[in-house]
């Protein structure tokens, strides 16, 4: 059997603290679960909610000792860089208005971060973010977790190694149909902080699942766009944010692309779908069936590249745990994210070169390009849908 990364050179778990992800959030339990998957990590403090009796419960339930639950970030991110035993890093896994101020408090604090996407609520603030960890020399990941899928891994080394040629286009969706009603106006926690722009910021469906989307397609095909045309709509009567968006793109290169994202998309669960065409070949990966790798050589017979199956390159491999034909998805991708982000900081605490496989992890420069890519899909939109460069 093959393991995902296994430099644990660390003489002890890495000491884990988590910003929100209490009773009755969804992605806090998803970045504990991927914490634990390869035992690189022990969860030991948390400020787990705003609200310190939901916050003490919900330590409570998780075995975090009374003294290390925290009623806010700042306490928290004081009080255990005083340690000896103090955290060393911090999961922020609040929603989007909080990542700014709680990723700023760990950093002044000398605590690496590891932070749920998008980066921050716009620009300026992802650029502050951007200087403080230069500063600081800290570590940074933003959980992308789609870009550590196997397949994923495997498709961009193909891109890479010169399989498809020049890349001509770029075709990216990620359709929902979650909040094709007013679920916001419902009990659903996660859908009314998504709907709300003080939490949000400025983009809806496009802070939530476009620059999952916009990520993906950057991190498979090496391309970045320098100008987009966007038209973000709201299809449900009285909603304030987007909840559907369309874009056209083009790249220096002069390669083209399309990016849907849409949380009205009836019919749709979780269905992004990444396609990637140059003028040798294509590739072709979706979500929902993310162990299958379509690619489809200008000269030969298409291909369904299986995890490790037979010609998968030690990119694919990298990340995979179980033998072939047992799936690996969601958890295992965030999995890997966490698990790479602990050879980093292994070896930082070691004083070594951290392993090249480990660097795939997207960092602070993907959150700054990602707001920089909603502020422009967003003016291009108010504008009437016209070019704007990035």
């Amino acid at each position: 059997m093959i393991t995902a990364s296994s430099n644990k050179t660390a003489p002890r778990r890495l000491r884990l603290g988590m910003v929100g992800g209490g009773k009755g959030a969804f992605i806090g339990a998803v970045h504990r679960l991927a914490a634990r998957m390869d035992d690189r990590y022990e969860l030991v403090a948390g400020a787990l909610s705003s609200k310190p009796d939901i916050a003490r419960a919900s330590a409570q339930e998780l075995f975090i000792d009374p003294d290390r639950s925290y009623d806010s970030f700042t306490e928290m991110a004081k009080r255990e860089a005083a340690r000896p035993d103090g955290m060393d890093v911090c999961a922020i896994v609040t929603p989007n208005h909080l990542h700014f101020p709680a990723a700023m408090a760990m950093l002044d604090a000398g605590i690496h971060v590891i932070c749920d996407k998008p980066l921050c609520l716009d620009l300026a603030e992802a650029e502050k973010l951007a200087a403080k960890v230069a500063q600081t020399g800290l570590l940074f990941a933003l959980t992308h977790n789609y870009t550590a899928y196997p397949m994923v891994r495997e498709a961009r080394d193909m891109v890479h190694g010169g399989k498809l040629g020049t890349i001509r286009l770029v075709q990216v969706e990620y359709p929902q149909g979650w909040m094709a009603t007013r679920v916001e106006d419902t009990d659903n926690k996660q859908a009314h902080w998504r709907a709300d722009p003080a939490q949000a910021g400025m983009g809806g469906a496009l802070g939530d699942i476009g620059t999952h989307a916009h990520n993906l397609a950057c991190f498979v095909s090496g391309l970045e766009p320098h100008e987009l045309c966007a038209d973000l709509s709201r299809m449900v009567e009285g909603r304030v944010l987007d909840d559907n968006v369309q874009i056209l793109l083009r790249y220096k290169n002069g390669a083209r692309g399309m990016l849907w994202a849409s949380q009205v998309a009836i019919g749709h669960e979780n269905g992004l779908r990444l396609r990637v065409y140059g003028d040798k070949g294509s590739l072709e990966w979706a979500q929902e069936h993310p162990n299958h790798l379509h690619f489809r050589p200008l000269a030969g017979q298409p291909r369904l590249l299986t995890r490790n199956g037979p010609g998968i390159g030690s990119a694919g491999l990298h990340g995979v745990r179980v033998p072939s034909g047992h799936p690996e998805g969601y958890l295992e991708g965030f999995a890997n994210l966490y698990s790479d982000f602990a050879d980093q900081l292994c070896a930082r605490l070691n004083d070594t070169p951290p392993p090249a496989a480990s660097l795939l992890v997207p960092g602070i420069a993907e959150g700054v390009k990602g707001m920089r890519f909603v502020e422009a899909v967003v003016a291009s939109s108010q504008r009437g849908a016209v070019w704007t460069m990035l």
